[in-house]
């Protein structure tokens, strides 16, 4: 399976413009899109995440946090307490950025709450922070055996070194 199928969590990825206004100068054919790769590259190497949630009442919330990019998904957690937390659990819409304005890679889907993770994500998603963060953050397997673990449902991206000409969407089949 793709990356790009895993990121979905189905399977098929369309490449192409996103829908802008004419005057933004976003190119109306093919040459110049980036590849998934490019995006799946950031995703992976990204230090900071910005997970932006919506409160019940309907404001908006931003907040940085750590995440790694596993098997193609991209996985966060935190306590179910915290704003991020409860804002997800009433409701499941979610929008990830990464902190580059000039390399830019936006995911825009569903935060799904993973629970306990199989022992191969679990060891895998353990080294990959312990990797990215160090000593400041080195879980092991069993750590979220006591939950706070979410995965991001990707149904569209956004990427773009170059705007406009750069500029790519990525969507992903949910069928």
């Amino acid at each position: 399976m793709t990356d790009a199928a895993k990121a979905s969590g189905t399977g098929l990825i369309v490449t192409g413009r996103p829908a802008m206004p004419t005057d933004y100068g976003v190119p109306e054919h093919d040459e110049g899109l980036l590849d998934w790769s490019w995006a799946v590259e950031r995703l992976a190497t990204a230090r900071n995440y910005w997970f932006h949630t919506t409160r019940p009442d309907g404001r908006p919330h931003a907040m940085p946090a750590w995440g790694a990019w596993v098997d193609g998904v991209l996985y966060f957690d935190g306590s179910p307490e915290t704003r991020r937390g409860r804002n997800l659990a009433a409701n499941s819409n979610i929008v990830v950025n990464l902190e580059s304005g000039d390399e830019v890679v936006i995911l825009e889907g569903e935060a799904v709450y993973q629970g306990t993770p199989s022992q191969e994500i679990a060891e895998q998603l353990a080294a990959a922070l312990a990797a990215k963060y160090g000593p400041k953050y080195a879980p092991t397997a069993d750590t979220w055996d006591r939950g706070g673990l979410w995965r991001v449902r990707a149904t569209v991206a956004f990427g773009w070194t170059e705007f406009p000409g750069s500029v790519t969407r990525w969507r992903f089949d949910q069928s």
